[in-house]
């Protein structure tokens, strides 16, 4: 299954380590350092503010959707196109 984070960016559900809130790199240093670390691979898809954080075995993203709603749509099933297809 792939969960939409943010400007038509999709990742594998089985790849996401971690989908965190923002408030947690002001809150900890550790996050900030592990953060700074992944600068090479992170991707910034926020145009104004970023509400969450998706860590992947091989990227970070800076998301616009808020941890709550990427929350939902990783627990929601997901169509697959042949499914479409027959709607």
């Amino acid at each position: 299954m792939y969960l939409h984070i943010g400007e038509d960016i999709l990742v594998k559900t089985d790849d996401v380590i971690a989908i965190l809130d923002k408030k947690l790199l002001q809150a900890s240093p550790i996050m900030s350092e592990f953060l700074e670390k992944k600068f090479d691979v992170t991707y910034h898809l926020a145009k104004n503010s970023v509400k969450s954080i998706v860590v992947t075995d091989k990227q970070v993203y800076y998301s616009p959707l808020a941890s709550s709603t990427l929350k939902k749509r990783s627990l929601q099933p997901s169509l697959l196109i042949d499914d479409i297809d027959s709607l």
